[in-house]
Parts: C-alpha cells; sequence; structure tokens
C-alpha cells in the first residue's frame, strides 16, 4: 500500500574523511532508504523513520556536514508507484543471497531424507534457524511487501516442513496422529488451572488459549496433587495429569497449536521460540530467544503475584505476535 507521504532526506558531507561518507551511506541502506535523486534519500512516512533521520541529521552535523529532511505529499516528477518500484528492486536484491542459501538448503534436506540421521538433522536446522534469522532482518525493511518477500517466505515454510519431516524421519516422535484433535467451541468459558510460578511455557500457553481458543477464559493456580479432583468446568495445563501438557518431545504451547490447528506462521514461530526455551535442546536456535527470555526472566522477579505474572506474560506474548504478524 502506498503511504500518504513520504521522509526526504539531503545531506552533504566533507570529501575527508571518506570513511564518514561510507558510514552514513551504510546507515540509509540498514534503514531500508533508497536514493532518490542525487544525495537525496527517501523512506515511507512514520515516526520510527523521522526519529531515524532527525538522529542521523545531528550525526552528520557533527562530522562537520549538513543534512535535513522533509515530509511529502507527493515527489513531483516521481510518481509514488515508481518510488515504490525502487524499494521493490533493492528488495529483490537483497533477498538474492538467501534465496542461494536456501536452494542449497533444500537440496541438502533432500539427500538426507533417506538416511534421517539425527545429528545431521541437528546441523541443518542451525542453518535453516540463521537463514530464517536473517531473512526476518531483510524483511523488517520490505515496507511494501514485495513479491520477491513473498515468493521467499513461502519457500521458507515448505523447507521449514521438509526439516520436520526429516526430524521425523530420525525417529522423534513428532507424527501429527498423537494428539487428538479438538475444537475451541468445547471449551469455552471455562477456568484454566496450572502451575503455580508461571514462566515462559504457561504464560505463552495462557496467552494462546484467551487469544484463539476461549476468549473469556479466566485462570488459576493448583498444587499437582489437586489435579485429579478438579471439576468438569476446570482445564488443567502445563501440569502432571493435565488434559494439555508436555508430549514426548513437544512442550505444552507446541500441543495447544496441534490440537486446535492453529497453523499461522507467527505462531509457529513463536512456538519454536517457547520450545527451545522450555525444553531447552536448542532445536531452532531463534536469536530472539534470549531476549524474550530475559523479558520474562524480568516480569517473574517484579510481578506481585502468580496472577499478576501472568497476565503481564500474556502481554509479551501479544506484543511478540503482533510484531511477527506484521
Amino acid at each position: 500500500m502506498i503511504p500518504s507521504s513520504w521522509l526526504v532526506f539531503f545531506s552533504s558531507l566533507p570529501s575527508k574523511p571518506v570513511g564518514n561518507r561510507v558510514k552514513t551511506w551504510r546507515r540509509l541502506v540498514k534503514a531500508g532508504a533508497v536514493q532518490l535523486k542525487g544525495t537525496a534519500y527517501v523512506l515511507p512516512d512514520s515516526r520510527e523513520h523521522e526519529e531515524f533521520f532527525q538522529w542521523l541529521a545531528g550525526e552528520i552535523g557533527g562530522m562537520g556536514g549538513q543534512a535535513a529532511f522533509v515530509r511529502a505529499d507527493r515527489v513531483e516528477m516521481v510518481p509514488d508507484a515508481e518510488i515504490v518500484a525502487l524499494f521493490e528492486r533493492r528488495k529483490a536484491t537483497d533477498y538474492l543471497p538467501l534465496q542461494t542459501a536456501l536452494e542449497i538448503l533444500d537440496r541438502k534436506i533432500d539427500g538426507e531424507r533417506q538416511g534421517g540421521r539425527a545429528a545431521t538433522a541437528k546441523t541443518l536446522q542451525g542453518r535453516f534457524a540463521k537463514l530464517l534469522a536473517d531473512f526476518e532482518e531483510a524483511r523488517r525493511t520490505d515496507f511494501f511487501s514485495s513479491a520477491a518477500g513473498r515468493e521467499l517466505g513461502e519457500r521458507i515454510e515448505l523447507v521449514r516442513f521438509a526439516l520436520s519431516e526429516l526430524r521425523e524421519g530420525t525417529g522423534r516422535p513428532t507424527s501429527p496422529t498423537d494428539i487428538p484433535a479438538r475444537s475451541p467451541g468445547a471449551y469455552q468459558g471455562k477456568l484454566w488451572v496450572t502451575r503455580r510460578d508461571p514462566f515462559i511455557d504457561r504464560m505463552a500457553s495462557a496467552w494462546l488459549i484467551r487469544k484463539f481458543i476461549d476468549p473469556s477464559a479466566s485462570f488459576g493456580f493448583v498444587d499437582e496433587a489437586e489435579v485429579a479432583s478438579l471439576g468438569p468446568g476446570t482445564i488443567a495445563f502445563d501440569v502432571r495429569g493435565g488434559q494439555f501438557t508436555h508430549v514426548d518431545e513437544r512442550c505444552t504451547f507446541e500441543v495447544f497449536a496441534r490440537s486446535f490447528a492453529l497453523n499461522q506462521s507467527a505462531l509457529a514461530k513463536i512456538a519454536e521460540i517457547v520450545h527451545d526455551l522450555d525444553l531447552k535442546d536448542d532445536r531452532y536456535r531463534h536469536p530472539e530467544a534470549t531476549g524474550v527470555e530475559e523479558i520474562l526472566r524480568g516480569v517473574r522477579q517484579t510481578a506481585r503475584d502468580d496472577a499478576d505474572a501472568l497476565d503481564r506474560g500474556m502481554a509479551v506474548f501479544e506484543l511478540l505476535h503482533a510484531a511477527l504478524n506484521r
């Protein structure tokens, strides 16, 4: 979608040292700006981009140069569609190395499917995690959801599925038939209970329940010994003996997603992050995982009680989902 306005940045720097010009150019490229005419660079108008240009103009002034930017509803002599095309061509170039890396990885997966060696599957998963992180970084500046980005994203999902098949071939108990299908309609207005002192898997699962399964869900906390005596309107999760808990090598969040057929790509990534943090087997190795864990540790340490910790943890996953689902 074409933005209602653009931010156009102008600058001039002394010819020496050359490094200052290179540094400025790199900053603009990393932010996703494209060169418009001469030394003019453009970005879609947003609060984030306005702040970036403000800081960059200040840095250029400190280097002995001059800089300014303007907000424009349109750029005369350059139609909006042509500006968007500049961004899309830039992103197509950015995605090329990732496309090549994905093709190499896909060929390696095809070559290993018959053997199904666990060590190889883990190595390939590590490479996929690195490629996925690079794709997410590149997509951060794909402001107009380019065709190249959409195509690459679809191919990445196919490779993700191929990797899951490879893991199944190594003897991992990951068959989709081992978890029964459930309907959200049978789980409305319930009291959902879990263990005390909630952390990653319980926070994520509670968010998933209220977001996709039972919007009016309420939550409580029990000891494991109480699970067997719970009433019919109470559902236990992430606790031994609960209706929803770990199954083989899946964490509770993954079990919920599988049970209710929640196949959204953003949820798949959250599931992988939760899996790594909860099971600590380094299967997916998402770079965001460490940051998510540190934030949730802060929630746990500053919460007034278990209910407050769960609510604040759910808010973190709501924000994470919004960022991944943009």
